[in-house]
């Protein structure tokens, strides 16, 4: 059973994600929040696999909810929901440790498929959206990485795994990076793991930001 937080300061939202939640199997709504404070509370108390976040609401917003929930520790996963699949706000949420977003107007089928994936440590966006994303917000967020002393955690890396982080921030699949490095597919899946686990990444997503912080990933020409 996956547990999901509902966090959305309007109602009419909330009640139609409980009803589609509630009425799949292996799903199940244990609490609503009407704002980021609410949430981050709620999340404590109830510790749900899944916080299904809207972005923008009163008071505390669902970016700093977001910050707190991951800084909490718990098993809890963010799932931000967004108007806008361009939004300045996404890219922040991510930041701030969101495990992935969707459109307010996906289909049930595209939300549902979301959440699982999130509860299961997955990442929701795909790399081919993950690129564009990035590259639309490099313009908006400086890159780190042209100066000062290496983040250790880079220095813990060998270089095969230096080598996949930087194809993880391009945004490649393990498919196109077990092609390009000759690979198989589950050495990729081992090398992966190991660069997540010695970066401190929860997900993909958070690996391919790292990336770009460090300067390994550059907006690709179009």
């Amino acid at each position: 059973m996956t547990t999901v937080l509902v966090v959305d300061d309007q109602p009419l939202q909330r009640y139609g994600f409980r009803m589609l939640l509630d009425s799949v199997p292996g799903t199940e709504v244990v609490g609503e929040a009407a704002h980021g404070a609410e949430a981050v509370r709620k999340a404590a108390e109830l510790r749900p696999d899944v916080v299904l976040m809207d972005v923008r609401m009163p008071g505390m917003d669902g970016i700093e909810a977001t910050r707190r929930i991951v800084a909490a520790g718990d098993r809890s996963r963010v799932l931000v929901l967004t108007t806008f699949d361009l939004d300045e706000y996404v890219y922040a949420a991510l930041r701030a440790g969101a495990s992935g977003f969707l459109l307010k107007d996906a289909r049930p089928d595209e939300l549902l498929a979301g959440i699982r994936a999130v509860a299961v440590g997955d990442a929701v966006i795909a790399p081919a959206l993950t690129r564009r994303l990035l590259k639309e917000f490099s313009r908006l967020v400086p890159l780190a990485g042209d100066g000062g002393a290496e983040d250790p955690r880079l220095a813990c890396l060998t270089d095969r795994e230096r080598e996949i982080l930087v194809a993880i921030g391009k945004g490649w699949t393990n498919g196109e990076i077990a092609t390009g490095f000759v690979l198989s597919e589950s050495t990729v899946k081992t090398h992966v793991g190991r660069v997540l686990a010695k970066i401190g990444a929860r997900d993909r997503i958070q690996a391919v930001i790292f990336a770009y912080d460090h300067g390994l990933a550059r907006p690709q020409a179009p």
